[in-house]
């Protein structure tokens, strides 16, 4: 979400524009605006929501940069506190639902979940993008939606291109964006798809890799 990555950006000084929501935003995190939005179209994510409630799943929904539920579960509660992130409990989503989200997230077991992956995959072939960012989040965006496409925009935005750019990733939502950029990094704990695709592996978050590639860039340009 925006407001989740908002403060972390304004703490590092960035002005350039921010890839949110798996690309499906853009922002501007100096003036807020969405330069970017690509959400779901109301009619499929109330058929996604129904499919992963009956199949037994908490479901995220997320509309004007806020997070919406139909109740407050320890699911919703786990996924709020990872996050810092104020939930608005509205009853059934299905009722609720006016406008397209921006995104939708099924929370539940690790396990369970790969289930369900392997069952809407197919069936939303074409209008969803539906892909795990964690093992314990499956995620449903808009089917031209990626972290790939996200950067696509901003590189026009900025004037640079894939082959200039390096891409670090450690989820199975990072496929496309390692597949979009000239040169793929994984850290050491990444999945393995992310491992097969990447140019270089660092070490794991715990051992600060991504932190520790972009020290060795900058010295190397100094």
């Amino acid at each position: 979400m925006f407001r989740a990555v908002r403060p972390y950006v304004k703490e590092a000084g960035i002005d350039d524009p921010v890839i949110c929501y798996q690309g499906a935003v853009v922002a501007d995190p100096v003036t807020g605006e969405f330069l970017r939005h690509v959400p779901i179209p109301r009619e499929v994510a109330l058929e996604a929501i129904d499919a992963v409630v009956i199949a037994g799943f908490h479901v995220n929904c997320y509309v004007d940069d806020l997070l919406y539920v139909a109740e407050v579960t320890p699911e919703a509660r786990a996924y709020a506190d990872f996050q810092g992130l104020e939930i608005h409990a509205v009853g059934p989503l299905h009722e609720w639902l006016r406008d397209a989200p921006t995104k939708l997230v099924a929370v539940g077991d690790p396990k369970a979940l790969d289930v369900l992956e392997a069952q809407l995959k197919p069936r939303f072939r074409g209008r969803l993008f539906v892909s795990k960012s964690l093992p314990y989040f499956l995620e449903f965006a808009h089917p031209d939606v990626s972290k790939g496409s996200g950067l696509q925009f901003v590189a026009d935005r900025l004037g640079f291109t894939a082959a200039e750019t390096v891409a670090c990733g450690d989820g199975e939502n990072d496929r496309e964006l390692l597949d979009w950029a000239g040169f793929g990094v994984a850290v050491a704990n990444a999945h393995p798809d992310i491992l097969a695709r990447a140019d270089l592996v660092v070490p794991d978050v715990e051992h600060e890799g991504v932190a520790t590639l972009l020290e060795a860039y900058l010295d190397s340009a100094s």
